[in-house]
């Protein structure tokens, strides 16, 4: 008798499993291939479906990180027998680790020697090492920007969040998958910002839990993937709708009949019930994510590599020509339009 029952609960398993991987709407992609089926359906069209762009991956690491100066050996190893706070941390850096620090350790790595020779001056009466203290605090201030660069945007702790082989972004997720992620953003914003501005006393603790998130979550490049499948699939629906307006109305007079009933059942049911859902859920994410990294990178925009700055105006800025974003949004907006002008032929048009 267990037996049976054990068999009987595990075939239910399996038919849940069945059932759900059926579901055209528990995925982005099928979702979105099924409403363009379903749009061509009802309008008594072929569907069409565009090739879907392939996004590119974060840049190269050599394209991304920027080499950081380093203080002439006579001057490091002068100061690392100095007094003060400024020979502890001049000796970390001599030290065999010291010598392969990671991004964010080297950023504070700078941030702490500033901050300790600062403190030293005043108590310096030698004029000579006053000069070389004053030279050394210049120098790192001016490679400073590398550093914080290196730290965000530079390093390998950033490409696990980039990557675009975990898919779209998840269709009905439970919850916010990106609060955290967008909190992390925010605050290191704060704090890039208040380290670029010269204000040293920000802590930096905080970083390393961030980058440690980065590596375990995907969701910026799921996003960027949701974004290039939206917009190819939207545009593909759009000019089906485009295609039935250029030919026999789906209503005469501005009287429904049976088939305009059904468009609009359709519409509704699926793109009003299950795509915009999805829409204001990437649009959201993007929003609370994607824009404040974008910012990370806008304020770093002087120090930005080359090899960067066309993969940031693609996958980042909002505003760009070549935005995915933008044209996301004039995607939607073009699709919502010619929906209007289409069950407007039948007094159905949304809103009114």
């Amino acid at each position: 008798m267990p037996g049976k029952q054990l068999l009987r609960l595990a075939a239910q398993a399996l038919l849940l499993v069945a059932l759900t991987g059926c579901n055209p709407f528990s995925d982005a992609r099928s979702m979105m291939d099924e409403y363009v089926e379903r749009v061509a359906r009802v309008l008594e069209s072929e569907p069409q479906f565009s090739p879907i762009e392939s996004p590119s991956l974060l840049p190269r690491r050599r394209e991304r990180a920027l080499e950081m100066p380093e203080l002439e050996l006579g001057m490091l190893d002068f100061l690392s027998l100095y007094g003060c706070e400024l020979q502890v941390v001049v000796g970390e850096k001599n030290s065999v680790l010291g010598r392969v620090m990671q991004p964010l350790n080297r950023l504070r790595y700078e941030v702490r020697f500033i901050r300790a020779a600062r403190e030293c001056l005043p108590e310096t009466e030698d004029e000579d090492l006053v000069e070389v203290l004053e030279q050394a605090i210049e120098s790192k201030r001016e490679s400073l920007p590398i550093a914080v660069w290196n730290a965000t945007w530079g390093g390998q702790e950033i490409e696990p969040l980039f990557s675009l082989s975990k898919g779209q972004y998840p269709v009905a997720s439970e919850g916010n998958p990106v609060s955290d992620l967008a909190l992390d953003a925010r605050q290191l914003n704060q704090a890039v910002a208040q380290v670029l501005a010269g204000q040293l006393e920000v802590n930096l603790d905080f970083a390393g839990p961030v980058q440690q998130r980065w590596q375990a979550e995907h969701r910026a490049g799921q996003l960027i993937n949701s974004a290039v499948l939206l917009s190819a699939r939207l545009d593909d629906a759009s000019a089906l709708i485009q295609q039935r307006l250029e030919g026999r109305p789906l209503c005469l007079n501005g009287k429904s009949n049976n088939q305009s009933d059904i468009v609009q059942n359709m519409f509704f049911s699926i793109y009003i019930g299950k795509v915009q859902p999805y829409l204001s859920d990437v649009r959201r994410a993007r929003q609370v994510l994607i824009e404040p990294l974008a910012d990370l990178a806008q304020q770093q925009l002087a120090i930005m590599p080359e090899g960067f700055k066309a993969w940031y105006r693609r996958y980042l800025a909002a505003a760009a020509d070549e935005s995915i974003w933008r044209q996301l949004d004039a995607s939607i907006m073009r699709h919502t339009r010619r929906w209007q002008d289409l069950l407007e032929q039948c007094g159905l048009r949304p809103g009114a």
